[in-house]
């Protein structure tokens, strides 16, 4: 048989449990996973290391146009950084662009990243409140056949025209949403909260400002509206980048009052808080929602660890520190860092230092979690059998140090500057393909595949 790899000697971890077993690839595929196997075939002995699932990011922004810039990451090198991360597949976003439907949105961003892609990918779409016409449900019907059953929508950004706020509309689409299989994310931000700060602001707009402009408090009340709209749609309701404790409260009370809340979050708002947004460097650590407290930190931590939050991701929209640090007002900075290619390795560490639960727990919320919502599963996220063989080979034994000149990001910087991390990941393989090994990149461009998502 032609095209066989065997990894030995390997711990596997999935989402459903830890185990010593080999892998044996076939081409593309994941042949056979078993306690011992022997054939012939290349072998990669992987003792003392872990084999995992290719990691999935299910929130990013490559090659994003915003502000009248683009972001650093183009689909190439975002592919690139994902690889060194042990990231296979990426959920990335489809704006819903001005004078076209949902169906010619999806076409354009898909023609965006065909050219570009190295890594396997599907996206969110954006129903945003400039193009929320009353052939939505037609539309929606119209996505979904295109292969894609997830959609963005905003609580904020007037301005823009993102903003979904009539409540007519918003339980228009949850219920479309409900008849068509489809998940509603949500950036959680309760426009008038933050409008109404505004409007009285006093204060200078240094980036230390933009926690106080836009507080938790808006947060909170963003997934209690439109969480409640969901709930009287019997609707499952997705908050992105939950960023605080006082958003966590509000996902609790409207599961405890029977609607289905799947919560995500991210490093960022897991290991950064706001006293980043001080000094010369201030402007780097921008991004809404913003940095919360060390308070807010910890809770989402346990969050993780104890299972309510489903899925944690990055929302990476990196731009260089020229272009951050453009500005120093907070109504100006770009908004956004990098953080995909730090996903797992900063997760594992958090881990290792406190295994309070099975590693299965954390594997889950970057593979098998993500894979299920998006409906890309079993194909992404696992290491069934006949699945794509995206596969991670991760050394736990080497400690280091993140700097920016160890990551492989444009932007040239990592917001976790200084931080320790235990372990890295040393292969990533994409559908059977070697796309990384001891440090050297071996993708190519225009390889990565489109997903469709299923029910």
């Amino acid at each position: 048989m032609s095209g066989l790899i065997l990894i030995k000697n390997g711990t596997v971890v999935t989402a459903d449990g830890v185990s010593k077993k080999d892998v044996l690839i076939q081409d593309s595929r994941i042949l056979k996973v078993a306690p011992a196997i022997d054939c012939e075939a290349q072998v990669i002995d992987a003792s003392g290391m872990y084999v995992f699932p290719g990691f999935i990011d299910a929130h990013t922004h490559y090659h994003l146009v915003s502000r009248g810039t683009v972001t650093a990451d183009s689909f190439p090198q975002g592919s690139r950084l994902a690889c060194y991360g042990g990231v296979t597949t990426v959920v990335d976003f489809a704006d819903h662009q001005k004078g076209m439907n949902l169906k010619d949105s999806l076409a354009f961003r898909l023609n965006e990243m065909k050219d570009g892609m190295a890594i396997d990918y599907t996206l969110h779409q954006g129903v945003y409140g400039h193009g929320f016409t009353p052939d939505i449900e037609k539309q929606l019907e119209e996505l979904k056949k295109q292969g894609v059953r997830t959609l963005k929508i905003f609580t904020t950004y007037r301005e823009t025209g993102y903003l979904l706020e009539e409540r007519e509309k918003i339980k228009k689409l949850f219920k479309y949403a409900k008849k068509l299989g489809m998940l509603v994310t949500a950036h959680c931000e309760y426009n008038p909260t933050i409008e109404e700060i505004s409007a009285s602001w006093k204060g200078d707009f240094l980036p230390h400002a933009h926690a106080d402009l836009r507080p938790a408090e808006a947060e909170a009340k963003a997934i209690e509206f439109y969480g409640s709209c969901a709930l009287e749609e019997d609707c499952p309701f997705y908050v992105v980048h939950c960023s605080s404790e006082a958003g966590l409260n509000a996902i609790r009370e409207l599961r405890r009052k029977g609607g289905t809340v799947y919560a995500e979050t991210t490093p960022t708002y897991m290991f950064l808080d706001r006293k980043y947004l001080e000094g010369e460097d201030g402007p780097l650590y921008v991004m809404t929602p913003p940095l919360r407290t060390e308070r807010d930190c910890v809770a989402l931590r346990q969050a993780v660890l104890n299972g309510e939050i489903q899925v944690v991701a990055t929302d990476h929209c990196s731009f260089t520190r020229e272009q951050k640090l453009s500005s120093c007002d907070v109504r100006s900075i770009y908004p956004g860092i990098p953080g995909t290619e730090e996903l797992f390795h900063l997760l594992f560490t958090a881990w290792y230092e406190n295994p309070v639960v099975g590693l299965e727990k954390i594997v889950n919320v970057v593979t098998k979690s993500p894979a299920q919502l998006f409906g890309i599963y079993p194909e992404k996220g696992s290491l069934e059998e006949g699945t794509d063989a995206d596969i991670v080979i991760y050394d736990p034994s080497e400690k280091w140090v993140l700097e920016d000149n160890n990551v492989h990001t444009a932007a040239l910087y990592t917001p976790y500057r200084g931080f320790e991390v235990q372990g890295h990941v040393k292969m990533t393989f994409l559908r059977g393909r070697l796309m990384m090994a001891d440090g050297k990149y071996l993708g190519e461009d225009n390889k990565g595949v489109f997903l469709k998502q299923h029910d």
